[in-house]
């Protein structure tokens, strides 16, 4: 039987073209909503006053430039940032691709395709820091373009994967009827949607060998994600 990412039949049935929501791996437990809960963090954004700015090469693909909502969603953004500084997402891939939906990465590494079973599978991901706070409701969509955390059902359990949204999910994703609680916007592509276009159309496997839906049958691979320096 096909496992989704982790399974979430439900609203599988629910979202049009049969996807079912941006899940991350089930870790942690849930983080209770006021453990990390912090003000408006000013040390986010860059000596100018504006929002961080990161690249992300692509193996093969090329290099996709986002902007980080620091004001919006500073929890999110410093775990992401934690994780940049920490250079965890060097070596990890997209391990799941929808080309009518989003491409999610961000935590699994090489070979994620091949892994014969779940458990190997799971394997291949990196270590977190733990679940973080959702911060969906700071009245970012996920439109086209932008980034979100990926996270299990529960709404505060999103830790390092992301997903860039590639068609307009906000009626999907967004707090609402389909998606309750959301997914949690934090930044947004301002230049190279044509790589991460490129990467949406990667042929992707209908089912892994370890039982995932739309897995890439070749590795796309983040050769890293690096601060942009301030001019």
């Amino acid at each position: 039987m096909k496992r989704f990412f982790p399974a979430l039949v439900v609203f599988a049935a629910v979202v049009a073209g049969g996807c079912s929501e941006p899940e991350a791996k089930k870790d942690d437990k849930e983080v209770k909503k006021d453990d990390n809960d912090s003000k408006k963090d000013e040390t986010l954004l860059t000596k100018d006053g504006k929002n961080p700015v990161v690249v992300m090469k692509v193996k093969d693909f090329g290099d996709v430039k986002i902007e980080l909502f620091a004001r919006e969603a500073p929890i999110t953004v410093k775990n992401f940032l934690d994780y940049v500084d920490d250079k965890h997402y060097d070596g990890t891939v997209f391990h799941r691709v929808m080309p009518t939906f989003m491409v999610q990465g961000g935590h699994f590494t090489k070979g994620f395709a091949k892994a014969k079973t779940y458990e190997e599978a799971e394997g291949l991901g990196k270590k977190t820091r733990g679940n973080i706070k959702n911060e969906a409701q700071n009245g970012k969509s996920n439109v086209r373009g932008t980034l979100a955390m990926a996270r299990q059902n529960a709404p505060h359990t999103a830790s390092d994967q992301f997903f860039i949204n590639v068609v307009d999910n906000s009626s999907k994703l967004d707090p609402g009827k389909l998606s309750k609680d959301g997914y949690a916007v934090f930044g947004k592509v301002i230049d190279g949607m044509d790589v991460v276009d490129k990467i949406k159309e990667v042929k992707t496997l209908e089912e892994s060998p370890a039982g995932h839906e739309a897995v890439p049958v070749k590795d796309v691979v983040i050769e890293s994600i690096r601060r942009e320096e301030s001019k």
